[in-house]
Parts: C-alpha cells; sequence; structure tokens
C-alpha cells in the first residue's frame, strides 16, 4: 500500500486528539477529587507536573538562601556551623516533607495544611485545630514573602557597596525603600491570570532550574578552584569550631545554626497551594514536595562545603562593611568583576524566589479567606472576573508584608523575618503531621502516595523535630541583647496568637466551624463533615 500524506496529517490530528481528551479526562477527575473533598474548581488548571515542581523549588531559591542566612552558620559555630548546621536540620525536615506529601497526595486542596488538620481531628475539635494551623501557616507566608525580599533588597545594597568600592553604603531607609519596590513589582506579577503564571513558571523553571543549578556549580567549582592557595585545610572546613554569637554554651550556640537551613528549607507546601491550579495533582504534588527538598538539601549543603574551603578566616568575613558576607566571599575570591557577574545572577534567582513565594502566599489567604477566617475575609476571597486569580489576596500580602519590611532598621532583621517564617510554617506543618499520627491514624484515605506503616515513626520524628526548633527560634542571637539586637519574631508571633486567640474566644468559636463547603451554592456555610 502506497502512503498518503493526508494519512500522515490524520493520524497526527487523531494522536493530539487523544492527548486533549487524556488531559481533559484527567482535570475532571481532579475536579471531582476536588468536589469530594467540598470545593468547587474556581482556578484553570494549567500547571504541569513539572511545573508544580519547579514552583516549589523556585520558592527555596538554593543559591540565594544560602548566600542570604551564611551569617547564620559564620557566627554559630564556623566551618562546623556552616557545614553541619546545614546537614543535621536537612536530615530531619526530609521527615516533614514525607508527612507533608502524603497528606498532599490525599487531600489536594489550595486550603492545604489547615483543611488537613480539620480533617484529620476529633469533630469536636476540628475548627479550632483549623484555626490554629490556619493562622500560623498565613503568618509564615507572609513574613516569609518579606524575608525573601527584604535579603533581595540587601544583596543589591551590596552590589552597590562592591561596584564603587564601599563609596555608597546604603542606608537602611533606602534599603527599605528597595524592599517596597520588590514587593510592588511582585504584586503586579501575581496579580495575572493563572495561565500567565503558569507561563511564567517556565521562566522559573529556566531561573532555578538551569540559572539556580548553573549558578550553584560555578560557585562551588570557583570557591574550590580560584581559593587555591588562600583556602581553609580540610581539617579546618570541616572541623574547626568557632564561637562569635555572645552565647557562652558552645552546644547552644551552634544550635542556633540550624537558623539557616530551616529558613531555605519552607515553602515547599506551595505544591498542595496551587493544587486546585494543577493538573493530576494527586501525584503531582507530593512529588514537588519531595524532590524540591531533597535537591535544595542536597546542593546547598555542597555550597556550603565549598564556601567553608574558601574562608581561610571566619574572623576576616564577618568583619565585612557590606550587608551580606558571602559578598564578601565571593569578592575575595572572584575579585570584583566576577563578585558582580555572579551576584547579579543571584539577584535575579531571588527575584524569581520572592515572586513564586507571594503567589503562594496569596493562595493562602485566599482559601482562608474562603472560609471566612479573616477579618475582611468578603475583600480577600474575591476573584477577579478577568485574570481569574484573588488578586485582592495578593496585595494583602504585599502590604502586610511591607508593613513587617520595617523590621529592617533592626539589627536583626533577617533573625525576626527567619524566625518569625519558620515558626509560623512549621507550626503549620506539625499540627496536621501530629492529627495525623495520633486521632487521624485511621481517618486519612490513601492517595497515590502513601507512606503506609511508615507514617508513624516518620511523623513523630517530625513533630518531635518541630517541637525543638520552634522553641529554639524565640531566643535571642546572643545571651545579653539590647532593643536593636532582641529576636522581634517573639512580638510577630506573639502578636498573631494574641489576636487569633482573643478572636477565637470573643467571636469565632461561635460561628467557624472549619473548611466551608463551597461546592453547593445553595448551601455555601455548611462545614464539611
Amino acid at each position: 500500500m502506497d502512503y498518503k500524506p493526508e494519512q500522515g496529517e490524520k493520524l497526527q490530528s487523531h494522536v493530539v486528539t487523544l492527548e486533549r481528551t487524556d488531559t481533559q479526562s484527567v482535570i475532571r477527575a481532579d475536579d471531582a477529587k476536588l468536589a469530594e473533598l467540598g470545593y468547587k474548581s474556581e482556578f484553570r488548571r494549567e500547571f504541569s507536573r513539572l511545573e508544580t515542581v519547579s514552583f516549589a523549588f523556585s520558592i527555596m531559591g538554593v543559591v540565594a538562601s544560602v548566600t542570604s542566612t551564611l551569617s547564620f552558620g559564620l557566627v554559630n559555630g564556623g566551618h562546623v556551623g556552616m557545614v553541619f548546621g546545614w546537614l543535621i536540620p536537612s536530615c530531619f525536615v526530609i521527615f516533614i516533607a514525607l508527612s507533608m506529601a502524603e497528606m498532599a497526595s490525599s487531600m489536594p486542596t489550595s486550603a492545604g495544611l489547615y483543611y488537613f488538620s480539620a480533617k484529620l481531628a476529633p469533630p469536636k475539635y476540628a475548627p479550632l485545630a483549623s484555626w490554629i494551623t490556619g493562622w500560623a501557616n498565613v503568618t509564615g507566608q507572609v513574613t516569609l514573602v518579606c524575608g525573601i525580599d527584604f535579603t533581595c533588597a540587601q544583596m543589591i545594597t551590596t552590589a552597590i557597596a562592591v561596584a564603587t568600592d564601599g563609596a555608597v553604603i546604603v542606608s537602611p531607609g533606602a534599603t527599605f525603600g528597595i524592599l517596597l519596590a520588590i514587593l510592588f513589582t511582585h504584586g503586579i506579577v501575581c496579580s495575572a491570570a493563572t495561565g500567565v503564571l503558569a507561563r511564567l513558571n517556565l521562566f522559573y523553571v529556566v531561573i532555578n532550574g538551569k540559572f539556580s543549578l548553573g549558578t550553584t556549580i560555578a560557585a562551588i567549582i570557583s570557591l574550590l578552584v580560584l581559593s587555591d592557595g588562600k583556602r581553609a585545610s580540610t581539617s579546618d572546613a570541616f572541623t574547626l569550631f568557632e564561637n562569635n554569637s555572645g552565647w557562652n554554651n558552645n552546644g547552644w550556640a551552634f544550635m542556633l545554626a540550624f537558623t539557616a537551613p530551616m529558613w531555605t528549607l519552607t515553602g515547599y507546601d506551595s505544591a498542595a497551594h496551587i493544587s486546585e491550579e494543577t493538573a493530576n495533582a494527586a501525584r503531582a504534588a507530593p512529588l514537588a514536595i519531595i524532590v524540591s527538598v531533597l535537591a535544595t538539601a542536597t546542593l546547598g549543603w555542597l555550597l556550603l562545603i565549598a564556601t567553608s574551603f574558601a574562608i581561610p578566616s571566619v574572623s576576616d568575613i564577618l568583619g565585612t562593611s557590606l550587608p551580606l558576607p558571602m559578598g564578601q566571599v565571593f569578592l575575595n575570591v572572584l575579585g570584583k568583576r566576577g563578585m558582580l557577574a555572579i551576584w547579579s545572577l543571584i539577584i535575579v534567582v531571588q527575584y524569581v524566589t520572592g515572586a513564586a513565594q507571594a503567589v503562594d502566599a496569596s493562595r493562602v489567604v485566599f482559601a482562608f479567606a474562603r472560609d471566612n477566617a479573616l477579618p475582611g475575609s468578603r475583600y480577600w476571597k474575591r476573584m477577579n472576573r478577568y485574570t481569574q486569580t484573588p488578586v485582592n489576596a495578593v496585595w494583602f500580602v504585599i502590604a502586610v508584608s511591607s508593613l513587617c519590611g520595617v523590621l529592617g532598621f533592626s539589627e536583626t532583621a533577617l533573625t525576626s523575618l527567619a524566625g518569625s517564617s519558620v515558626i509560623g510554617l512549621y507550626t503549620s506543618y506539625a499540627a496536621p503531621i501530629f492529627l495525623r499520627i495520633t486521632h487521624g491514624r485511621d481517618k486519612l484515605a490513601p492517595g497515590p502516595f502513601s507512606l503506609g506503616r511508615w507514617a508513624t515513626p516518620i511523623g513523630a520524628i517530625a513533630v518531635a523535630w518541630v517541637s525543638f526548633i520552634v522553641v529554639m527560634l524565640f531566643f535571642p542571637p546572643g545571651q545579653k541583647p539590647t532593643a536593636q539586637e532582641i529576636n522581634y519574631s517573639v512580638v510577630i508571633i506573639m502578636g498573631v496568637f494574641i489576636f487569633a486567640s482573643a478572636s477565637w474566644v470573643l467571636s469565632a468559636r461561635k460561628w467557624f466551624t472549619g473548611p466551608v463547603r463551597t461546592i453547593d451554592d445553595d448551601t455555601p456555610s455548611e462545614s464539611l463533615k
């Protein structure tokens, strides 16, 4: 039989039709699962599996995050603080990620963690569990946006100082102005339609996939090779301990170095928060959580090992006048031009990381407001009719992040912002995991990804670690802090705790029933059972 061109065209058309049918079938199954959970579909499912993984990975922005938080390891243990202060917490975070992935696979909804808590808690306490988890997560998400963008502003001021050979040192007020500008541009970007955000996420793949990975590898190689002759010995790079924290107890000082990886390894719950915009979410969300955590933890550790070798004197790096000590490390090793070249790439990575986190935080605010749990919920849960995205929720995040940015005028700005985001986020992570291994042990309907009999021991380790780290992060950086040196995360967390507690006791306990069904328009306030 002779081949005819039109036969090939018909076959190709048939294949395309089948692909579209398969995609539509997957989306229908996703929407049916969402309806089973009690929500109607309000987003377009335009995030693919790859885009979902890259989104979760982009929020952690490994090279930029390591650059931002190097001071925690340097101050609290020196070389040991950098290398093992990263490795130890990373191992425990993996347990948390596995537990979260299992729940995201079972219940793929943008409500995420506080929905998990409501479903796994005893019916009598489900509203309270949901309330606590939701407020903790919102607090962590918003302060994380501010923390990422604040360090992006610090990167810009560091570049200015190096480019002018120290002639221009940007003031805290000017740094705050840069922060506001970054937040404003992120507000504009995050107000775009879901389809636009999904396409932008392809850009995130390039930036945080190729640029971030490429920049990280380039940094590792350059720090190891170009520092030859003026680097630390192998013994010093792994075992030299220096306590510059102000705490007399060396063990306690070392544990404060855990702040760096705990702040970096946050936000991976974003895969759950965009699950209503994701095709085949029950598989894509857990994959994104696990892959993003493993990749970030591994790359970050390798970069810190290279950095440890490139620092022959910790005290010299800590004595730099640059806002971020990592800038001085690159300057020493690469020279002015080399430092500015790699630094510009890191700034781009951090900017994209902040944009991704702002999207995630806005989805959390939208979901919590959808259940009428925030003051002014009727405004924050509105979907823009043109973009089909929660634009009001986006600008709520930007406005609150701007207020948190005032902490930039204190000497412990990053410590306070990092502490607040880690305490808020990891409290919201631990709450449903604790309920999962206690009352909810037999209530979770397994999704495509399940831990099976390992769920309880993995969950127990996760909860124990979070309990320890949350208490630790309330402590100040030094033993005798001044007003400028205290850890203001206590102020932020306690402020939110007092407000949320008072709201619950005085009002919310009378009407808040947890996640609210939206699938049935005739009964919009019926609580999920």
